[in-house]
């Protein structure tokens, strides 16, 4: 039995790779930082009916000494880091925040890996953000970066690091460079999932306008279901790399909310407001990733189209809203 080790593993990506890998005959143990109460941080992985396969441990990006000691204590066959301060629009407000535990934090997993001449396979869960400012209209592992918030720099710092000790060390790393990808476990503040629950409250008369940003920034979206088996895929070659992984199709906000309110019989105009607050600083206009490389290498490809998505997670937040209005 090969063991596992997911940081981030109460997040969305973390959630879904915990019940993939499970589904495979791992032992996964998820470190989760304790800031919440126990019901709040496995919200993700009892919703997915795994919460009591995954060994939770105690631990923190920015503490070395717990890293080093959940490591040892658990000696991966793979190590996942997909821990992050990942909301981009908070990366303005927490930028030091952001940089210690997106950046310094993939470090320390590696260092730890380093010291304790851990021969696990790492994966570090890189981002579409580090281009920000695109280069090119498709983005592929060849593209410049031009990261545009304190998220995708910090995010940027850890890809290179990761690359860093490949070529230094010896270690087997590799990078994952993930376009936009969402579910029903998405958290409330990313704008998919503000959409598709601002859509099940209007439905459900519990609110009647979804105030929004740029409805004309484009992403590349994808199911994170789809995207976690693509970081297994990675760890399980012979030599270590970098993909893109992405859908290759790119739609705006507007038409994420055309095809999330007519899904339940409503025109998004006569809902969504433009809020100024909502703007971002420095706005990525555009991402749409190129993952050739990985259909190639890998063999993966996406399974679950924009407009499937959109639905599952419109139809999950309507369960949600229901459920609340009964109890």
């Amino acid at each position: 039995m090969k063991t596992a080790l997911i940081t981030g593993v109460t997040g969305q990506d973390g959630a879904y790779l915990a019940q993939f890998l499970l589904g495979k005959g791992y032992r996964v143990v998820g470190l989760m930082r304790r800031s919440a109460s126990s019901d709040v941080i496995g919200e993700r992985l009892r919703w997915l009916g795994v919460i009591d396969d995954v060994e939770l441990v105690d631990g923190n990006l920015t503490d070395l000494s717990s890293l080093m000691r959940i490591i040892q204590s658990c000696n991966p066959d793979e190590v996942y880091n997909l821990a992050a301060q990942s909301f981009v629009a908070s990366s303005w407000q927490q930028p030091l925040l952001t940089g210690s535990v997106t950046g310094l934090g993939a470090a320390n997993v590696l260092e730890a890996l380093r010291l304790l001449q851990c021969s696990a396979r790492f994966y570090q869960a890189s981002s579409s953000e580090m281009f920000g400012k695109i280069q090119q209209k498709m983005q592929s592992e060849r593209t410049p970066f031009y990261p545009r918030s304190p998220y995708g720099i910090a995010k940027l710092y850890a890809h290179w690091m990761t690359v860093n000790y490949r070529e230094s060390f010896g270690i087997h790393a590799s990078s994952g460079i993930l376009f936009n990808h969402e579910s029903p476990l998405r958290g409330i503040e990313f704008v998919t999932r503000k959409v598709t629950d601002g859509v099940s409250r209007i439905k459900l008369g519990l609110a009647k306008e979804l105030p929004l940003g740029n409805l004309e920034a484009c992403r590349d979206w994808g199911h994170a279901r789809d995207y976690v088996q693509a970081m297994w895929m990675m760890l399980q070659q012979d030599i270590p790399d970098d993909y893109v992984i992405a859908t290759g199709r790119t739609t705006s906000i507007r038409e994420l909310c055309r095809i999330a309110f007519a899904h339940v019989g409503l025109n998004y105009e006569d809902h969504v407001k433009i809020n100024q607050n909502l703007l971002r600083p420095a706005e990525v206009d555009i991402l749409l990733g190129d993952s050739s490389k990985a259909r190639t290498t890998l063999g993966w490809q996406p399974k679950v189209p924009l407009e499937d998505l959109i639905r599952e997670m419109v139809d999950a937040d309507l369960v949600r809203h229901r459920d609340k209005q009964r109890s």
